[in-house]
């Protein structure tokens, strides 16, 4: 579990193609320096997906891939010296500043535009209609592991803004129109969604029991 609230950004030092997927060497130098060093078999979201660290190199980590996390994340894209956004799991009395994020990416989507609103830019990226079908205005989005508000949502796209410290500390940044990012959605509007769709509930429904005029 982790809280969408990027510590630090890596650098890719090796992509190994394996008959499973890949493997993916990462240098953090922020990480491998505290008091809290990294370990093996310890969990990480690399631009939000959840990963394994496998192996520990010098300043960084090397962690696999599988088919699973290549088909539905942007990971087939990264080559030697992308820049990756990069948090450690969330602990047990650690404070939530971001959302419950749970490393599992959905899908990926691609920057369609970006503006400035005086001092913050505003993302507008595109997803599929399902994805944007739950999410809601106001609502968290996880993009490539940062943790972001919904400020305009359409049919098969969306809007967050980013403020300066975002931009600086993150990978988003430095994105470019078309570029590819990795997209999971809220994870309790997933679980509610569910809940909704297997109840079979409806606005006639709620309506009927009193929820709504």
């Amino acid at each position: 579990m982790f809280t969408g609230l990027v510590k630090t950004i890596g650098e890719i030092k090796g992509v190994q193609t394996r008959a499973t997927g890949l493997q993916l060497s990462v240098v953090a130098p922020a990480l491998a320096s505290q008091e809290d060093p990294l370990c093996l078999g310890e969990s990480i979201a690399v631009n939000g997906a959840c990963l394994t660290i496998a192996a520990l190199i010098p300043n960084g980590f090397v962690a696999d891939v599988l088919e699973e996390t290549l088909r539905c994340t942007m990971f087939h894209r990264l080559a030697v010296g992308a820049r990756v956004n990069l948090e450690r799991a969330l602990r047990v009395g650690d404070r939530l500043g971001g959302h419950f994020v749970s490393g599992h990416v959905d899908e990926v989507g691609y920057l369609l535009s970006r503006r400035a609103e005086g001092e913050d830019e505003v993302f507008r990226f595109t997803c599929s209609s399902t994805f944007s079908r739950g999410t809601i205005r106001k609502g968290s989005v996880t993009i490539s592991g940062t943790s972001l508000t919904l400020t305009t949502v359409g049919e098969g796209w969306f809007e967050v803004a980013l403020i300066p410290t975002t931009r600086k500390e993150t990978i988003l940044g430095a994105l470019a129109v078309g570029d590819a990012v990795n997209l999971e959605a809220d994870l309790i509007g997933a679980y509610v969604r569910k809940a909704l769709h297997q109840s079979e509930c409806s606005l006639e429904k709620l309506i009927a029991a009193g929820f709504a005029d």
